[in-house]
């Protein structure tokens, strides 16, 4: 069974609403696009001169991270490693041109091309060695850099000076050579000067106690993770988990906790972020933030998505897990009474999900549960738009409902709350916009809504049941018509499986053709026959 995946980059929850995006009219765009697209022109005409601008003006000009209305060179390292950011990928992008162009051949473009990237190549180290005093180290990097540039432009320049193939030939290995160590080593300045920028935050983090001052560098710190799980690494490796840890220690910052915690889970994305929050009893920390109401409840929800995080079944490292364990019935307890308690759909997302994560590694989860009436406060909360509002939340409630429906304690729950009600609406769970994470999450619906039905069914009296409220038809549609469950062969197999499982204990209920075609042959044949059909026969 697959599990959602969070809003948030590379994390656990499935929604599309907790993005954190840099928010800018689209003139303001413009004019950041033309300075990075023009400056390289100007540089090429002048000889690779650069031409010094207003500073005041660039500082208008450079996008500041969000919550940071100082915004580029008056922003601090937020503006910085924005600016190094846009340098590095344009700087990426025109090498990984210049690959393809000497591939062919295209001389002329591989120079262009060449020029243009040693051109970004010295705006990129002028403007982050007039914001930051670089290190020896760097320094060197950055000048091996320099060098290597300009010997990739001027033997470029020489081969759109000659018509000689074989002189071409015989330069196009030189080039290759030269141009995978230019890029080698850009890759290694870019990850250093990361490094630092990295490092500016965190000491900015854990010398100041100004409020304004760390709220900047920790919302510096969450842009940044939004760039892909290699920036949460370098991120993780620097010391960001524990840093943001001490904050959330401190009664004091109880107004960061919320935004400290949602860097934390970006960064928790990748195995180095959390075996530091292991080495820093994070878990601990989480369960105390959790237990106390006191905290608020964004504070709450934001510890819950941290706690989804980390126990996303797609993880392949669970050394946390033995710690997690000893907190589990006060997590577990936390997170059911704030599924309960939520204010919004998106608190109850957060929550949810990260219960039905933690159901998944150990069935304690689901006994605890069982205990604290999970069963009735989930049911009731489907009821209520304001928390069970997207295919998202219906996800993961009934993903929790299908890992706690292996207990034969919860048959008895699910049909006193009037479960087998619920699980029917389920099966026709449809989205309602054409975006493909909302036609996953309703395929997942669905699928998971089969799956605990069949297992709901081993007993008897809940398979009679199901069949008064006319469950098997809509179970046939579904399988005859690849439109209703979205083409889908996951929801496929359940529900025939859980048809066959309806169908065992009221045989009757089912009509001939059906049988034939449905329950009597192995599941791989009738998988087969209904994955082939086109048209609904129902």
């Amino acid at each position: 069974m697959t599990t959602p995946q969070t809003s948030r980059h590379n994390s656990a929850i499935s929604s599309p609403q907790r993005k954190h995006v840099i928010q800018m009219d689209s003139v303001q765009r413009w004019m950041e696009d033309l300075r990075h697209m023009t400056e390289v022109e100007c540089m090429c005409i002048l000889q690779a001169k650069p031409i010094g601008g207003d500073e005041d003006m660039q500082g208008e000009l450079i996008v500041g991270v969000a919550g940071d209305p100082g915004g580029g060179a008056g922003g601090g390292a937020g503006g910085g490693l924005q600016t190094l950011l846009k340098r590095a990928f344009i700087v990426s992008s025109e090498l990984g041109k210049m690959f393809q162009r000497l591939e062919k051949g295209r001389w002329q473009r591989l120079h262009s091309a060449a020029v243009r990237a040693n051109c970004h190549v010295h705006s990129l180290i002028q403007e982050h060695s007039a914001s930051r005093c670089s290190t020896a180290e760097l320094q060197q990097y950055e000048k091996s850099l320099l060098s290597k540039s300009m010997e990739l432009t001027a033997i470029t320049e020489r081969c759109i000076q000659t018509e000689d193939e074989y002189v071409l030939t015989s330069m196009k290995e030189v080039i290759h050579e030269i141009l995978t160590d230019v890029s080698d080593s850009f890759s290694q300045m870019i990850d250093m000067a990361l490094a630092n920028e990295v490092q500016v935050l965190i000491r900015q983090m854990e010398s100041s106690d100004d409020v304004y001052t760390i709220s900047t560098a920790i919302s510096s710190l969450l842009s940044l993770t939004q760039d892909g799980p290699q920036l949460c690494t370098l991120i993780a490796k620097e010391g960001a988990v524990v840093a943001l840890f001490k904050i959330c220690r401190q009664d004091r910052f109880s107004g960061l906790y919320a935004q400290a915690l949602r860097t934390v889970a970006s960064i928790c994305c990748v195995e180095e972020g959390i075996a530091q929050l292991e080495q820093v009893d994070g878990i601990l920390c989480l369960a105390e933030i959790l237990t106390e109401g006191g905290k608020g409840e964004a504070a709450r929800a934001e510890a819950a998505a941290v706690v989804a995080q980390i126990t996303s079944p797609h993880l392949t490292c669970t050394p946390h897990l033995a710690s997690f364990l000893e907190n589990m019935q006060d997590i577990v307890t936390a997170l059911i009474q704030l599924c309960e308690e939520a204010s919004t759909g998106e608190v109850f997302l957060l929550a949810s999900a990260a219960l039905a994560n933690i159901t998944f590694f150990d069935t304690m989860a689901c006994e605890i549960l069982l205990q604290l009436n999970a069963v009735h406060i989930l049911l009731q909360a489907c009821h209520d738009r304001h928390r069970v509002d997207t295919p998202y939340s219906r996800d993961q409630v009934v993903t929790i409902l299908a890992n706690m429906s292996v207990l034969d304690q919860a048959v008895s729950e699910v049909l006193q709350e009037k479960g087998l009600e619920r699980l029917l609406l389920l099966l026709g769970e449809k989205p309602s916009s054409s975006s493909p994470s909302e036609g996953a999450a309703c395929e997942r619906v669905q699928q998971k809504a089969a799956v605990t039905l069949a297992r709901l069914s081993r007993d008897p009296s809940v398979a009679q049941t199901a069949v008064e409220l006319h469950t098997i038809p809509r179970l046939i549609e579904l399988c005859r018509s690849p439109t209703e469950r979205n083409n889908s062969d996951s929801v496929l197999v359940a529900c025939l499986a859980a048809l066959r499982r309806l169908a065992a204990v009221c045989p009757e209920s089912v009509s001939d053709s059906d049988r034939e075609q449905l329950i009597t042959p192995r599941l791989v044949d009738s998988f087969l026959l209904c994955s082939n059909m086109e048209e609904s026969f129902v």
